[in-house]
């Protein structure tokens, strides 16, 4: 869903949250796809080392599709299988639908209105491969949807669990302008507003973050673990610098009580779309993100 916004960004989202950690997941939905567009190179290669281990699946469910980028990534990927969006968000539904029939995926593409996990109740048939990117962490008790998850799996079937990785950077350490290190001193307060969002969900439960012990805990058979990178070098694209523009500049808005005058300031400066020291006019802009994906087996 990706999928940053503010710890990561997101490809899969459905859930809203209170206070300064709200998101309206359907107002995102043009920066979600585009995002979600951006990082197809480090989804499609995710699922090529996913076939390795899950072969002809009949049915592959995207759990928190959000405008079904990645969802119609997996119809191109797994042409014999049919695909089930599963998503909160009814507009962003409503997207994935129109891309699916514009791709010509229609026929085997299905959505699921609802929030997880309980909107997996729903589907016809258990999944061959239930894929959980960015979105577990929207939900209060982890443990409890990872074992809603397992449920859904058929015999054999394989859960994929894109959580952690890297925090994206755009810029060198010193960028001419404002202290150096504005993106680590930024990562900092994001992991404080990311501890906010995971406190104020409904039925909040704190886990450490192991997540093979946790698929374990849920009665499933970790298999692997890997890192894709998305490199997109200097001089950035325009798709570049404009997801990079979006990323800061949704950061200067939700992150306004952490950042202090002088990142502020220079914050500013990097959005100025007039400014030579700017993301949309500066050389030196670029994208490098790692997500890590975990799977697990249900074994009976």
């Amino acid at each position: 869903m990706a999928h940053e916004h503010h710890r990561h960004h997101h490809q899969q989202h459905h859930q809203h949250h209170h206070g300064d950690t709200d998101i309206d997941w359907a107002v995102m939905a043009p920066q979600l796809e585009s995002q979600a567009e951006l990082f197809a190179p480090l989804y499609e290669r995710a699922m090529a080392w996913l076939a390795e281990e899950v072969t002809e699946p009949g049915l592959i469910v995207d759990a928190g599709s959000g405008p079904g980028v990645v969802s119609c990534l997996f119809a191109e990927s797994f042409p014999g299988a049919r695909v089930a969006a599963v998503d909160g968000s009814e507009p962003l539904l409503e997207r994935a639908r129109a891309r699916a029939a514009g791709l010509g995926h229609a026929d085997r593409f299905t959505t699921v209105h609802g929030e997880l996990p309980e909107a997996l109740g729903e589907l016809e048939y258990p999944a061959d491969l239930l894929w959980a990117s960015n979105s577990l962490h929207h939900l209060g008790d982890q443990r409890a949807a990872l074992a809603a998850f397992a449920e859904r799996l058929a015999p054999g079937g394989t859960l994929a669990l894109l959580e952690g990785g890297l925090p994206a950077r755009f810029l060198p350490r010193d960028i001419g302008i404002g202290r150096p290190g504005l993106q680590a001193r930024l990562d900092v307060v994001q992991e404080d507003w990311f501890t906010r969002m995971r406190a104020e969900l409904p039925d909040s439960v704190a886990e450490t973050e192991d997540w093979p012990a946790l698929l374990t805990a849920a009665g499933l058979k970790p298999t692997r673990t890997r890192s894709f990178l998305l490199d997109l070098p200097a001089p950035a694209s325009d798709r570049a610098r404009a997801y990079v523009a979006a990323t800061l500049n949704r950061l200067r808005e939700s992150l306004e009580d952490g950042i202090d005058d002088e990142d502020r300031a220079t914050l500013d400066r990097l959005l100025d779309p007039e400014d030579e020291a700017g993301v949309h006019r500066r050389g030196d802009v670029f994208v490098l993100k790692v997500y890590t994906v975990y799977t697990a087996v249900r074994t009976s």
